[in-house]
């Protein structure tokens, strides 16, 4: 009885609040989870497989591995580069904390290098600028908010700099770049996916490395499982060369997502209509659009929408704070991440160091986007939006 009340709790309250984001799952993905759990093996077993040989599929790539979250990836795809304290992996400073915490994981060295205005992406020539001063190992691109960087470009540079190109693709799954869903592979060593609950499709928690080199892999499987390999005639036998990590996800997971990823562009085309709502029906003047580039085809993990407030005498976080007033929860992504406290003490990081990010976060708030946010709703996030921006 109990039980029964407190899911009717959550469900009212999940109704009443609009959310930046959230997941959607069908009676499909439930079937296919309780399949799983009626399966022999329900870690490792063959929902692991599945998904792994969907995702290969997907991005066209020879190898693919599935782990515990987006972060583990990012942190056995570190471990798969043999960085030491000598060497510097640049990243995007507008990211979540992990594209840069995954370097310190390894001891290697961090350095972060400005966005381009229209994507938010990492700008190459700003790039370049960087690199014929200072030796980079490694170079972590991540398409911001679902829409694709300058792939081209990048590999042109990472060519001639002779510097591992890692694709942090957490907001991107489902984007095209020259209508190629599978772009990322095709430029990038190394790919990283994020199945939380907000991203396009989500495994729980769970997260994916895609990659074609044969070494990059095998280093990125042994280190998944603790560093051990097994005898296959002597199955009860084990060794473990290498100090590894239990980054295993389970067969319910990769149930969930195997299910999730066989709608993949039905997801992305509502995210899409959802998107052009939104473009069509905010006006004004102090507020810029997010951009979708002649070539691209943005998949909007994230709507992004940056508000002048200076200009229009509002304080953002009282902006927050009233549109949440009429049940519509905004979100902030991200505060740049050399002006959090552990990079600015380590590194000395500060303000105006990157001041296209750090102009981008003074402005930006995400409004929701999620496959099954009513129309309604959005409607009522749009009148909310505009009516607020209106009176001032």
């Amino acid at each position: 009885m109990i039980l029964k009340y407190a899911m009717k709790y959550l469900k009212f309250n999940q109704k009443r609040k609009i959310s930046y984001g959230r997941q959607y799952i069908s009676n499909e993905d439930i079937q296919s989870v309780k399949k799983s759990l009626n399966s022999d093996m329900i870690t490792q077993g063959a929902y692991v497989d599945l998904f792994e040989n969907k995702l290969r599929n997907y991005f066209k790539s020879k190898y693919s591995l599935v782990v515990s979250n987006g972060t583990a990836a990012l942190h056995l795809a570190m471990l798969s580069l043999n960085l030491s304290s000598k060497d510097t992996v640049v990243t995007s400073p507008l990211s979540f904390l992990a594209s840069a915490n995954c370097v310190e994981y390894v001891g290697a060295k961090v350095d972060f290098c400005d966005i381009e205005k229209t994507s938010y992406t990492l700008d190459p020539n700003k790039l370049e600028d960087k690199l014929k001063k200072k030796n980079i190992k490694a170079v972590i691109v991540v398409d911001y908010a679902g829409h694709p960087a300058d792939w081209e470009s990048f590999y042109f540079l990472k060519k001639k700099y002779k510097f591992v190109l890692v694709n942090d693709n957490c907001h991107a799954l489902g984007s095209k770049l020259n209508n190629d869903k599978a772009y990322s592979s095709k430029f990038a060593d190394i790919v990283t996916q994020s199945f939380h609950p907000v991203k396009q499709i989500t495994t729980g928690e769970g997260g994916a490395i895609i990659t074609n080199n044969k070494k990059i892999y095998s280093k990125c499987l042994l280190l998944r499982n603790h560093g051990i390999k097994r005898n296959k005639e002597k199955w009860w036998s084990y060794s473990m060369s290498e100090l590894g990590f239990n980054y295993r996800i389970s067969d319910i997971n990769c149930a969930l997502g195997s299910s999730q990823i066989s709608r993949l562009s039905k997801i992305i085309k509502r995210k899409r209509e959802i998107a052009q709502l939104y473009n069509k029906k905010i006006k004004n003047d102090f507020l810029q659009l997010p951009v979708e580039k002649q070539n691209v085809h943005h998949s909007y993990h994230l709507y992004p929408l940056l508000i002048d407030f200076k200009k229009l005498k509002i304080n953002k976080d009282s902006f927050i704070q009233e549109m949440s007033k009429k049940d519509i929860n905004l979100q902030v992504h991200y505060k740049p991440i050399h002006l959090q406290n552990y990079y600015k003490n380590k590194y000395g990081f500060k303000k105006n160091d990157f001041k296209i990010a750090e102009n981008f976060y003074s402005k930006e708030v995400s409004l929701p986007i999620y496959y099954d946010l009513k129309t309604k709703d959005q409607i009522k996030v749009i009148k909310t939006l505009n009516s607020i921006l209106k009176k001032n």
